[in-house]
């Protein structure tokens, strides 16, 4: 526990919770950070090299995100370790085992993360009827289905560039992670005129200066293929897409993907963070010192989580894309302001502004983090 209690600080963690059953290879976390707004909301992520470290500061970027955000709910992050491609049959019977063991922590509501999808929701639904991002044939609103993320994403990049000097349309962007954030970001600005020009999965990186076809390589995504099968342009390994020139650069995958080391091979001129916590504090200050904008995680990718609260709610797909324009909009544009007037980051901005939102919370609380 030492590990985390270096983390700890006057907004949480609240709760971590380890759960590990050898006989059928499960083993889990949970951090609950922070629920004086309300319970938490937080995906589930599954990977073969998650960590306590790594599941703290994810529950925290949930609780300023959703804090940004303003909705009535607090930050926590659920992780699993193991291979996310395993067989159907082992990761629904860890899934449902993880779900079971935390039963009766009702702070804490399930979501899709990396390695998670609609599906697991279900499967989390029916042991313990405390999820979101549901299939819609049991009442949900499929996050990653509709691409939920990618479209707040898309918004925040608007706002943006009104404090950049060129425009969206022709536009040149890559993507960091090709999945269920990444191919509906690509989907969402590529209709708005930006043209796609590297993007990146586990299998390697493909390039195209002239411009890759979004829905063709969405396509052979969802066929089980690889980046790297998208017949037009050049393949390279996966980190490779740091190096591509673009005007637009979204991380959309692991955490520390741009670091002090690799961020000075980045060419681009604006950042937005669809994955959580995908750059240093370090990198990011080298970013800003270099002119290069950019938008924070739990500002830029809380379309996700704004749909989740609100499925939880019991709204409509309409109201909740309605609904993440407005916010994320409204937010990129306070934090960029307050940016632009204060010469501060970007960051220290939205961190002010969330850490109040909390802060205020916690003040209407007996106890303060409970």
């Amino acid at each position: 526990m030492e590990e985390i209690f270096r983390f700890a600080d006057e907004m949480g963690p609240a709760k971590v919770i380890h759960v590990h059953e050898p006989g059928i290879g499960l083993k889990g976390i949970l951090v609950i950070d922070n629920v004086a707004p309300g319970p938490s909301i937080g995906g589930l992520r599954m990977a073969p090299d998650v960590s306590t470290e790594e599941c703290f500061r994810l529950a925290r970027a949930m609780t300023l995100k959703n804090a940004a955000a303003d909705l009535r709910h607090g930050g926590g992050k659920s992780v699993l370790y193991g291979d996310p491609r395993m067989r159907k049959e082992q990761k629904e019977q860890l899934i449902r085992a993880f779900a079971c063991a935390l039963e009766h922590e009702d702070n804490y509501i399930f979501g899709p993360d990396m390695g998670t999808d609609e599906e697991c929701m279900a499967w989390i639904k029916d042991e313990i009827n405390r999820s979101v991002g549901l299939p819609k044939e049991i009442g949900g609103i499929p996050l990653d289905e509709i691409g939920a993320t990618g479209w707040g994403l898309s918004h925040v990049t608007e706002v943006a560039l009104r404090y950049r000097d060129f425009p969206l349309s022709g536009a040149r962007f890559a993507i960091q992670g090709f999945g269920a954030v990444g191919k509906h970001t690509a989907r969402f600005l590529s209709a708005k005129g930006a043209v796609l020009v590297a993007a990146a999965d586990t299998a390697g990186t493909i390039a195209n200066p002239k411009g890759i076809d979004v829905a063709k390589l969405s396509e052979l995504k969802e066929a089980g293929k690889t980046v790297l099968d998208y017949p037009d342009g050049e393949k390279l390994e996966r980190d490779a897409v740091i190096d591509v020139e673009c005007d637009i650069w979204i991380p959309g995958a692991r955490p520390d993907v741009i670091h002090e080391d690799n961020v000075d091979r980045l060419k681009t001129r604006l950042v937005i963070e669809g994955a959580n916590i995908p750059i240093t504090h370090g990198a990011e200050k080298m970013l800003h010192e270099k002119g290069i904008l950019c938008v924070p995680d739990f500002i830029a990718n809380a379309g996700g989580v704004i749909c989740a609260a609100m499925e939880y709610a019991g709204a409509s797909e309409s109201a909740a894309f309605e609904t993440i324009a407005e916010k994320l909009r409204n937010n990129t544009e306070e934090v960029l302001e307050k940016t632009t007037k204060q010469g501060m980051l970007p960051r220290e901005a939205a961190m002010e502004m969330a850490v109040a939102r909390v802060k205020k919370s916690m003040s209407y609380r007996r106890w303060n983090i409970y």
